[in-house]
């Protein structure tokens, strides 16, 4: 249903009960209630209805929504106060129009001070009713438009990552081809696995962390290679951490920069250890830790390209889970460099 009928429908069924009510009430009294008088009730609720959607029509004209809330109040009195005016003047006009006006009742002080007061009651409601609606729709509009942003900029950080780990996984193999052709076919093997993956992670914005950790195995197998006796592997997982969903190329992404800026950067080589475990409020951590130093903090930021690497991982740890996700880099001691990622175990934020 359109948000035209919507509202129309809403607009019937609302005034007509309280039309409704009004003649069963006035049925129930003393004096009973003719067809007249039923009548009479119809017209002021079709009354009502009709003089709503007018100041519906000057609230969407003038834009009542982009006044401040001081203004918006202000304004929004003074129109239930005139239209309750207005209200009463046509009570009494139905009331002689149907021959049904009593002038020592109808025009007592008291009877349209109560007709003023339940009118204004029934406009501040329909008010009420009309801005919520307007503010949570607004606001639902507002969260999906938010996602959908999120969900390009993710498949943007995405789409930087395929090429620049490809190239470095082809470019490893290059040396093999004719040193080694054993090796280098079961290099191949591995590539085409990554290929497989990388594939994969276009159509997901997280993954098993197992699909995860055997494309990191492949990647580092394929670096071994390369690398020799030079690239020492570890891994210390808990069988929990399986239970997890990652994001896709997140944990290949870190050990490859730790590749990068660790263990080629040194004549022996040296060691990549990842650990990984379930805490204590549902929350799995990564760490990754490689020899080297850092001398300077790497910058987090995103670059003036789009980057690559770490700024990647922490701008899609930011859309996927917020604030709840956590990512740190530093020394351990003068040998080592440790990478910390905090992922929580609950629904993402964006559709898969």
């Amino acid at each position: 249903m359109n948000r035209i009928r919507l509202y129309w429908l809403l607009q019937i069924l609302g005034w007509g009960s309280i039309a409704f009510v009004q003649i069963l009430f006035a049925s129930l009294s003393s004096t009973g209630i003719n067809q007249v008088q039923v009548w009479g009730f119809i017209v002021l609720a079709v009354f009502y209805l009709l003089s709503t959607h007018f100041i519906r029509y000057i609230i969407k004209t003038y834009d009542w929504f982009k006044l401040s809330i001081p203004q918006l109040l202000l304004q929004s009195v003074l129109a239930m106060l005139a239209l309750s005016l207005v209200n009463v003047v046509v009570q009494i006009l139905i009331n002689i129009a149907f021959g049904i006006l009593n002038p020592q009742n109808d025009f007592q002080l008291l009877v349209i001070s109560a007709n003023l007061f339940i009118a204004f009651l029934f406009y501040a409601m329909w008010f009420l009713l009309y801005f919520l609606f307007h503010f949570l729709d607004n606001y639902n509009n507002t969260l999906k438009y938010e996602a959908k942003i999120n969900q390009i900029r993710l498949n943007h950080l995405k789409s930087q990552l395929n090429p620049h780990f490809i190239f470095n996984a082809l470019n490893s193999v290059r040396a093999l081809v004719d040193e080694d052709p054993d090796k280098a076919k079961n290099a191949i093997t591995r590539i085409s696995n990554i290929l497989r993956f990388s594939l994969m992670m276009d159509k997901k914005q997280t993954i098993d962390f197992e699909d995860e950790l055997n494309t990191v195995k492949d990647y580092l197998m394929l670096e071994s290679i390369r690398f020799e006796e030079r690239l020492q592997v570890e891994y210390q997982i808990e069988d929990e951490a399986f239970n997890y969903k990652i994001p896709p190329m997140m944990l290949q992404t870190i050990v490859e920069n730790a590749i990068k800026h660790g263990i080629s950067n040194l004549v022996k080589g040296g060691i990549i250890e990842i650990k990984c475990r379930e805490g204590l409020e549902d929350d799995l951590y990564i760490q990754v830790k490689n020899s080297g130093y850092l001398k300077t903090p790497p910058s987090l930021k995103p670059k003036a390209d789009g980057g690559h690497g770490l700024s990647n991982t922490v701008q899609r740890l930011k859309l996927i889970y917020g604030d709840k996700a956590r990512f740190r880099i530093f020394n351990s001691g003068n040998q080592f460099v440790i990478t910390e990622i905090k992922i929580p175990k609950q629904r993402v934020t964006l559709e898969q």
